[in-house]
């Protein structure tokens, strides 16, 4: 049987730049497989499942984090001006500087569907993203891209932002305390073993009001953290997680200033309206203050 996988997309463009690094690390972290892809959304006559290489993959070094996989960017990710053929060159080449047996896909159809689907085919772990193409006029009318992948994926996603230096060392988790935030929370925990972890929850109140002793809003919470604590899988914290009067994006600005974490891991929704993202994690996804971890309560 064929170990699990970890998908890199890539669109070609500086973007994907961090995509295929991190993904190396990621692979070589969870002993999986590594593909890279890329969605053609166009119809075309190569079959989707262009050059895969035997079962057994094997994975570049993650030693060279810092050299020569964060270097090939610069070289390789440039849109193709050509057809399939020229793509699928350009895959090639990009999958052998990542390493001389990791696989790639040319896909073809919509990215939200290809890839979602590409991972449920390789039994993948996670699928590795680059930053999102904003669009300012389009983005305020529909879903981006990278938010329907997250929504079609049944696994975690991970935006890929800042160049590796090695695995995490600091995760932060602004967390509702959900199924989805702790789902979050384990991936987490298997992509960096040896992190710090920190949690924190923002606990907005209208305008003009301040907590008392014994106020209700702090209770609610302090029930649902300690409910939260209690699932399965999660990882040890530094601290409990933090119950911190205020709104979520100021208090997640202050303390990934303050920790200086070098991931973010937050879930979807809060259960509220499964089939959608809630608004903070499309904020987070279209602008993330560093490498982000977005999962579904899988």
């Amino acid at each position: 049987m064929p170990r699990p996988a970890i998908i890199a997309a890539t669109d070609f463009s500086n973007r994907s730049d961090q995509v295929g690094a991190r993904a190396a690390v990621v692979a070589a972290a969870l002993d999986a497989r590594l593909i890279l892809a890329h969605a053609v959304d166009e119809p075309g006559d190569q079959p989707a499942d262009l050059a895969a290489p035997g079962p057994d993959v094997a994975l570049a070094g993650d030693e060279d984090g810092q050299g020569r996989l964060g270097r090939i960017g610069r070289g390789l990710l440039r849109r193709p001006r050509g057809g399939p053929r020229d793509m699928e060159s350009r895959l090639q080449a990009l999958a052998r500087a990542l390493g001389p047996q990791v696989a790639y896909r040319l896909l073809h159809g919509p990215p939200e569907a290809a890839l979602p689907a590409l991972a449920r085919d390789e039994d993948a772990l996670a699928i590795i993203l680059g930053l999102h193409h904003e669009r300012r006029v389009l983005d305020l009318l529909r879903l981006t891209t990278m938010e329907r992948i997250v929504l079609e994926s049944q696994v975690p996603v991970l935006i890929a932002h800042n160049r590796p230096r090695g695995d995490y060392r600091c995760v932060l988790a602004p967390t509702d305390f959900s199924l989805a935030s702790a789902a979050a929370l384990r991936m987490a925990a298997r992509l960096a073993p040896s992190a710090r972890f920190h949690a924190i929850h923002a606990l907005q109140l209208p305008l003009g009001r301040r907590f008392q002793p014994g106020d209700a809003t702090m209770i609610r919470a302090e029930q649902l953290r300690a409910a939260f604590l209690a699932m399965p899988g999660l990882p040890e914290f530094a601290e409990p997680p933090e119950i911190v009067p205020g709104g979520v994006h100021e208090v997640l600005a202050f303390r990934q200033n303050e920790l200086n974490a070098d991931l973010v891991c937050i879930g979807t929704h809060s259960g509220r309206e499964p089939g959608r993202l809630g608004n903070y994690a499309r904020d987070l996804m279209r602008a993330p203050p560093t490498d982000l971890l977005v999962s579904k309560p899988i």
